[in-house]
């Protein structure tokens, strides 16, 4: 019953104003934060940000989504004008290197300023529910918009983690999102939907949102997942005592999991470390080349 394993052999979808390489997307992240879940604040500074973004991009990342407000359980959101300080510099110097970079926030003044910075996409992992003014945004920006499913805020998310199915809601809850940024005004062809691994959800919710991704499928939309460095695979790989694996150590089983999800035609990935992650979807292109 291993259903997100199967080679779909579907054409895979595009976005306008995006890469289209055929084949699953590949996006870096870059957290100019001091407090990161993955990597504790090592990028904070601009300088470092830009140089570790750089790398990414030399790994074969397609996309740069760079954040300055961490989202990890309990993590405690800068003011406006601190995240625009951490963004903004990063994002102009990539802009100028060739980068295709997407911001990842919850703010609208921050989008504004991200794309007049060169940024290309926005990631708004609250799907416009933390500012009523994102969706109207991004629609007069005209960028794709990504609308992840969200409960909340870092201090609350882990609490609302209550679902009878959470394929099942998280599908409804999506769908609400996505219609309201259509009247918005967002085009329907700039929407990415992102099921939200980790974000009021448990590891088994993550689990089970990964093996019945086709029911999000039939939203009809691109979808972003992101399992990178997560805690539910922390947890599966868990020592002889049960203390959870580093977060930096888990990249293996990511690449794992894109490596799934590329078979299966995901749109795009978006992980720590870009090299593992695009040779996953090397592999994943060649096997559905095989199965034409």
């Amino acid at each position: 019953m291993a259903r997100v394993a199967q080679v779909d052999n579907a054409a895979i979808a595009t976005v306008p104003g995006l890469p289209q390489p055929g084949r699953t997307l590949v996006i870096g992240v870059v957290n100019v934060t001091p407090d990161s879940f993955s990597d504790g604040g090592r990028w904070f500074e601009p300088a470092d940000a830009i140089r570790h973004a750089l790398d990414l991009m030399a790994e074969g990342a397609d996309i740069i989504d760079v954040g300055g407000e961490s989202t990890r359980p309990g993590a405690v959101r800068p003011d406006q004008t601190e995240e625009l300080r951490r963004v903004i510099p990063v994002i102009r110097e990539l802009t100028a290197a060739g980068a295709v970079v997407s911001i990842d926030t919850m703010r609208a003044s921050v989008v504004t300023a991200a794309v007049a910075a060169g940024a290309r996409m926005v990631n708004d992992v609250s799907g416009g529910q933390a500012d009523p003014a994102m969706m109207a945004t991004a629609a007069d920006l005209g960028v794709p918009y990504v609308c992840m499913h969200w409960r909340g805020h870092a201090d609350q998310m882990q609490s609302r983690a209550v679902y009878r199915d959470v394929v099942v809601e998280v599908a409804e809850e999506l769908t609400r999102q996505v219609e309201r940024a259509l009247k918005e005004g967002i085009a329907a062809d700039s929407v990415i939907i992102d099921p939200g691994l980790g974000f009021a959800k448990t590891a088994e919710h993550n689990w089970q949102l990964l093996q019945r991704l086709d029911e999000l499928d039939a939203l009809g939309l691109p979808m972003l997942v992101g399992v990178s460095r997560k805690k539910f695979l922390g947890l599966l790989l868990a020592d002889a005592d049960g203390q959870p694996r580093p977060a930096p150590h888990r990249d293996d089983a990511s690449a794992a999991l894109t490596t799934v999800l590329a078979l299966r035609q995901t749109w795009a990935v978006r992980v720590h470390s870009v090299r593992q992650n695009r040779d996953a979807v090397a592999v994943a292109a060649r096997l559905r080349d095989i199965a034409r």
